[in-house]
């Protein structure tokens, strides 16, 4: 439960970001509650200018940039291709490149298991949200288990930040949700199926889906995850 707290209080630490300056010390702060050895989130806006944050090493960070990895790094391709979060031991490592990439990556400090969660925006931005570990297979299972809908959420939340960032962007006005919409929200973000959300509120799944579906629009949201974040981000529901 303390624990909860702590990244619910750092969560609202990264909503209230009024600087990159200000995510990347939130950013750190999120990786110790955590428990990882890195997070990163990188985003690239609708005019193709780059920025994030992250606790990769700086020499990393410019040995990648030198090297121009993003050509190969499967971690990038395997997001640009799926929308689903990604955990690394899905890709293939076992050509002769990534082989030695990835064992350069892990001399440079980045432990061997990674999840990466692909976000796409609209006007054709991307962004990745990336935490990273020295881990044994079981217990990176287990720290999936544990947070695996949570950091999806938190992926959420930190591109809905770094949109605010966006030069030129107009902010959006968000129209208030109902009742109904809120409870649907709250219920989403405690890790509540469909179905039992319908069962709790003694509502048809088909009703529950309009209203999920009228939270959405009226956040601005691209998908239903983002609509939690969104409104979690906004204090319209504790997860």
């Amino acid at each position: 439960m303390e624990n909860r707290q702590r990244l619910d209080d750092i969560l609202k630490e990264v909503e209230a970001s009024p600087t990159l300056e200000a995510l990347q010390t939130a950013s750190e702060a999120l990786r110790d509650a955590l428990g990882v050895d890195h997070l990163v989130y990188h985003w690239v806006d609708s005019t193709g200018e780059q920025y994030g944050c992250g606790t990769y090493s700086d020499e990393w960070v410019d040995r990648y940039l030198e090297c121009n990895y993003l050509r190969i790094d499967p971690v990038i391709s395997g997001c640009l291709q799926q929308f689903q979060p990604l955990d690394w031991r899905e890709l293939d490592w076992t050509p002769k490149a990534l082989a030695a990439f990835r064992q350069e990556a892990m001399s440079y400090g980045l432990g061997n298991q990674g999840f990466s969660v692909p976000i796409r925006g609209p006007n054709g931005q991307f962004a990745l949200f990336t935490v990273n570990a020295n881990r044994n297979d079981e217990a990176w299972d287990d720290f999936i288990v544990a947070n695996g809908h949570a950091l999806i959420l938190i992926a959420q939340i930190f591109n809905q930040k770094a949109i605010e960032f966006e030069p030129g962007r107009t902010p959006q006005q968000v129209q208030p949700l109902s009742p109904r919409e809120v409870e649907a929200m709250a219920m989403l973000s405690k890790g509540y199926s469909r179905a039992q959300i319908a069962s709790l509120l003694n509502i048809s799944e088909h009703t529950l889906r309009v209203y999920i579906e009228g939270a959405r629009f009226k956040l601005g949201a691209l998908n239903t995850t983002h609509a939690v974040a969104r409104a979690i981000g906004r204090g319209l529901v504790t997860p």
